[in-house]
């Protein structure tokens, strides 16, 4: 039974396109194994957003190519959104390559894989001389339908989450941004499709799932019509709402364009929606949010935000922030630290700009020294972290409401979950009886950004 390891990079969608090729490759008979060396197939679905995450992957493929010594016979291949953006230059980069698939044929990469290693099983017989002639395979071609072949999950022993992707695409167009050319247009699934997928979750003992989508609230805007005066996307939270097992519902990443009143008072009447949003930011700065793209002052952010800690009291609310985009003038980074100390964040995923192939940011004027904004971003880091580490230490001595995800990823002996605000608290207890479990936990102790209790 040959193996195949998948290694991924980037974000929770593509660790949901990943769990879809590697449920194909199940099915196909194959192996799924976490040791490299192993492997007969090796692959690794890639991430486009910062240079930072194509030359982690670059450089990894290339240290993986000495299996070949052992293993004359081992396909190599890039999946997702850098195989999206650099296509054919990929086999220049990394001789040893042999497929190359785009975010749009993941349903593709089972067939191209199987088809080269069966070839070279099969001529090594006769001649091992043979075994690394294969035909290189490139395919980033866009297909019709393509968002809903992510719709199967591998089956998994005491599973409490997973994430269901709802679409695939982006028609923003923010001026830093490579997503829509590796991901394509917006492109939603029906309604339907998804639920289906979320009962066969529930079913297996599933108790929370994320839906995901690269603009996740615009989900369907151009497909399918207002109900009601309500969105697609709200429509989609209460069709999921009403799944019976399912107890707790996240989605990821919103845009405050799609932010609109009806999501708002969602949060009012469908108790199942987790009380945390993570919601980008991205600038301070209203002058940096229109060079950016954005369509949106910093004050309607601002706006959105209190809407929504008025309508969910007690809401954790996270996001993004880009520091040193070009041009940007300490003014403006100033205005990002205002903001972040106005709504005070749970926490914040801070980035320093990096240039992306084709994007209308990377040419532009006021391209800042990479010690203005590593400068930039240890400040700003040192701001969210303040907050989230005092929303955390007002934490111990509560008692909070955890589903328990099962074994600790860090900590074998120790179970984790995460309360409605996606606070992560680690405690102690018997896997096989606990997870999938919404626990009362006493809190006991925080370390700045985990917390630590007892199972009541």
């Amino acid at each position: 039974m040959p193996k195949v390891h998948i290694r991924t990079y980037g974000c929770q969608m593509n660790e949901r396109d990943s769990e879809q090729v590697a449920r194909m490759f199940t099915e196909g008979g194959y192996t799924v194994t976490a040791e490299e060396a192993d492997a007969d197939a090796i692959l690794i679905n890639t991430c486009s957003v910062r240079d930072q995450a194509e030359q982690k992957a670059l450089g990894k493929m290339g240290l993986m190519g000495a299996h070949r010594r052992k293993k004359p016979h081992v396909v190599y291949g890039f999946m997702g959104c850098m195989a999206q953006s650099r296509g054919e230059e990929l086999f220049e980069r990394v001789p040893h390559l042999d497929v190359v698939v785009g975010t749009q044929k993941y349903h593709k990469v089972f067939e191209y894989v199987d088809t080269i290693l069966q070839r070279r099983l099969e001529t090594r017989m006769d001649d091992p001389a043979w075994s690394l002639i294969g035909t290189n395979v490139c395919d980033t071609a866009e297909e019709e339908g393509s968002q809903n072949a992510i719709r199967d999950h591998i089956p998994k022993d005491l599973q409490a989450t997973a994430f269901v992707s709802i679409m695939q695409g982006c028609n923003m167009r923010c001026s830093f941004c490579i997503v829509p050319d590796t991901r394509g247009k917006e492109r939603g699934r029906p309604i339907q499709d998804i639920v289906e997928e979320v009962k066969r979750l529930a079913d297996r003992g599933v108790r929370e799932i994320t839906l995901l989508g690269q603009i996740v609230n615009l989900y369907g805007r151009t497909e399918f019509p207002k109900v009601e005066g309500k969105s697609p996307f709200v429509q989609l939270l209460e069709a999921v709402h009403d799944v019976r097992g399912i107890e707790r519902i996240r989605f990821t990443s919103p845009h405050p364009i799609g932010y609109r009143d009806d999501l708002v008072a969602a949060f009012t009447y469908l108790p199942k929606l987790c009380s945390h949003i993570h919601f980008p930011m991205q600038s301070g700065s209203d002058r940096i949010l229109k060079l950016m793209r954005r369509p949106y002052k910093n004050e309607k952010f601002v706006e959105i935000c209190e809407k929504m800690k008025a309508a969910r009291p007690g809401i954790a609310i996270t996001t993004d922030i880009i520091v040193g985009f070009p041009g940007e003038t300490e003014e403006d980074f100033q205005a990002t630290v205002d903001t972040v100390k106005r709504l005070e964040f749970d926490n914040a995923f801070v980035f320093r700009y990096s240039k992306r192939k084709d994007t209308p940011a990377a040419l532009m004027d006021g391209q800042l020294e990479e010690s203005v904004k590593e400068r930039r971003n240890q400040e700003l880091l040192a701001v969210v972290d303040s907050f989230a580490r005092a929303k955390h230490e007002a934490l111990v001595g509560t008692v909070q409401q955890v589903l328990c995800e099962g074994v600790s990823k860090h900590n074998k002996e120790r179970l984790h979950g995460r309360t409605p605000q996606n606070k992560i608290l680690i405690f102690e207890g018997d896997p096989h009886k606990l997870t999938g479990q919404i626990l009362d936990i006493q809190v006991e102790e925080s370390t700045g950004f985990t917390l630590y209790g007892s199972v009541i």
